[in-house]
């Protein structure tokens, strides 16, 4: 049997939100651009009903990766300024939200889980975003020790102070 994906044959991959992430940030602009930027700020996950079994177990964990869908990004760049650097970089380089696939990913802290509501802080995500699935974080699994963070090795001291300007945010583009 082949499992292997046929990258000519298929049409789309297609993912269904599983809740809806509120947060104090209303729109891109002003947003912190990691966690690390975001400590104190307080967020809600909203899980649909149907997926409410599934935050089962989840409240005896201190922090939850949130992966969500960049619905305001409305064009791909394959070349990107990121938000701490100061030249073109390609765009699997950052974390900047005009990907092919504008998939995102937070580490936030889990402060309750309430029915099929997670009450979260940390977060730095534009509030109403469509959340795609939920992971606990494990640091047995999840950290590691690095030896390079390429370019970002000269500025990720800005990640606190540095917030989204808005500039991969533009109402009329077209995929």
């Amino acid at each position: 049997m082949n499992f292997r994906f046929n990258y000519e044959e298929s049409k789309a991959i297609i993912y269904r939100p599983i809740g809806i992430i509120h947060t104090p940030f209303k729109e891109p602009k002003g947003t912190p651009i990691q966690p690390t930027g975001a400590l104190g700020v307080k967020g809600v996950v909203e899980v649909f009903p149907e997926y409410a079994k599934g935050l089962e177990g989840l409240e005896g964990f201190s922090h939850i990766i949130l992966i969500y869908h960049f619905h305001l990004v409305r064009k791909c760049m394959l070349k990107v300024k990121p938000y701490m650097g100061n030249k073109l970089v390609g765009i699997f380089a950052t974390r900047a939200p005009p990907r092919p696939n504008p998939i995102g990913i937070s580490v936030v802290r889990l402060l309750e889980v309430r029915g099929n509501t997670l009450h979260i802080c940390d977060v730095d995500i534009v509030d109403g975003t469509p959340l795609l699935d939920i992971k606990p974080y494990v640091p047995a699994f999840d950290h590691r020790s690095v030896n390079s963070i390429g370019w970002l090795g000269e500025v990720v001291d800005k990640v606190a102070v540095t917030k989204d300007n808005g500039r991969f945010i533009v109402k009329n583009w077209t995929m």
